[in-house]
């Protein structure tokens, strides 16, 4: 019984572990381009995988698999399909919000 629950509670942590990007507790950095960096922060992106990782957005779940430039972005593409103004903050005049050390105006 206790191998039982324990292998269940093992099965339920790698789920919830593949169920999201990343974990609340980690984070990606990207170099940003001449930008400077962009921290990708599992606490602030709570979703699923599949959210943004599917067919019409990042189909591999790999860095730097996708190319991402700010033109794709604020066509509505990639990380843009939020970051649109209305779901989430607009990726266009915001650089600061993700690029690190981009200086506010």
């Amino acid at each position: 019984m206790m191998r039982t629950l324990c292998l269940a509670l093992l099965l339920l942590f790698a789920a919830v572990g593949l169920a999201l990007a990343v974990m609340p507790t980690q984070s990606i950095t990207f170099d940003g381009g001449g930008a400077g960096p962009v921290t990708f922060s599992g606490e602030k992106h709570r979703q699923p995988c599949t959210t943004c990782h599917n067919k019409d957005q990042f189909s591999r779940m790999k860095k730097g698999a996708t190319p991402i430039t700010m033109a794709t972005l604020d066509a509505g593409q990639l990380c843009g399909t939020c970051h649109n103004g209305e779901q989430a903050f607009a990726t266009k005049a915001n650089c600061h919000r993700c690029h690190q050390g981009y200086p506010e105006k």
